[in-house]
């Protein structure tokens, strides 16, 4: 039970995480699917990297870091369309 609190909790906190790091590059560079972009050359390869255990095979390691991958790929497209809509509406700042 504790394991399956921590799976959702983390994979929240990738989300929300994620959608914050790329609304803030978005906002300070201009680039919109920049942080996109970097998530899976940069995170992804280093998150597979880090947390790779030899004892694991490639279907355990899916079924435990599938869905914070995921969501940290929807955080930042999210990030992304966030700001091109703001930038859509007329907002200058974004």
């Amino acid at each position: 039970m504790r394991e399956i609190i921590q799976e959702i909790v983390g994979t929240v906190l990738f989300f929300v995480l994620f959608f914050g790091i790329g609304f803030i590059l978005n906002m300070l560079i201009k680039t919109t699917w920049m942080p996109t972009w970097l998530y899976v050359i940069i995170v992804l390869p280093l998150g597979v990297w880090y947390f790779w255990k030899p004892d694991l095979s490639l279907l355990s390691f899916l079924g435990v870091f599938l869905l914070p991958f995921a969501a940290g790929i929807g955080g930042a497209l999210t990030s992304g369309w966030a700001i091109k809509s703001l930038r859509k509406n007329g907002y200058r700042m974004f």
